[in-house]
């Protein structure tokens, strides 16, 4: 059984449907690229999953049905949500936002100084003093301590200088390798999703259109399904 188990997903805004069929699975220490074009429904699917607005169809996580459950419920279920735009508590430091939503296990302020040891020089700033791509890092860090057992990462690297970017891409095949860790991640860099995922599943118009080995992520579907 799967960890993560969607099943002909669908989710509106109103009367406008977003979602249309989504169809993916993630196991136990496998990393996932959810992926396509610009508001194609990734950014729709990972809310529902986070229980972040309502949808229809199949939707259950290590056999439990996410559906009627509020989000901090899924949250304590184990799932651990990167947001879009980072979203730190920006009066907060670094380790009071590390601790904010922490939850018992493994993944404590000390692990992720050592994943971003950047953080760990910035410790104790404000989250609104750091650079886009330290709050990038202490949004992972944040999610981490909540010690997830899926971790969502939902445009992890958009808009990053490139040295930054490299290293958080770094950090996901650390947790990947190192921890073992069940990943479902959106992002646009196909060289970089590649190096660090087992599968991917991509969306065209609210329904899931591809899913294959990241092996079969050739040129071809990438160029049809993804590129601009």
């Amino acid at each position: 059984m799967s960890l993560l188990e969607v099943s002909g997903l669908t989710a509106s805004y109103g009367a406008a449907q977003a979602l249309f069929g989504v169809d993916l699975t993630v196991d136990q220490g496998e990393v996932v690229a959810l992926m396509g074009r610009n508001g194609v429904g990734k950014t729709t699917t990972v809310r529902a999953i986070c229980r972040m607005m309502a949808s229809g169809g199949g939707l259950r996580f290590d056999g439990v049905d996410l559906h009627g459950l509020a989000s901090h419920k899924a949250a304590r279920l184990g799932i651990g949500l990167v947001p879009e735009g980072r979203r730190c508590f920006r009066d907060l430091t670094v380790v009071e936002n590390l601790v904010a939503a922490a939850r018992p296990g493994p993944w404590d302020v000390d692990q992720v100084f050592q994943l971003f040891p950047r953080l760990g020089e910035r410790r104790q700033q404000r989250a609104a003093s750091l650079s886009g791509g330290e709050q990038q890092m202490l949004a992972i860090g944040r999610a981490l301590t909540t010690n997830p057992r899926l971790l969502v990462l939902d445009e992890a690297t958009e808009g990053l200088a490139p040295l930054i970017r490299d290293q958080i891409w770094q950090a996901i095949l650390r947790l990947k390798t190192e921890h073992g860790m069940s990943i479902l991640l959106i992002d646009k860099l196909v060289r970089e999703i590649a190096n660090v995922s087992d599968r991917a599943v991509i969306l065209e118009r609210g329904r899931t259109v591809w899913t294959g080995g990241i092996a079969m992520l050739t040129p071809e579907v990438t160029s049809r399904f993804v590129g601009v």
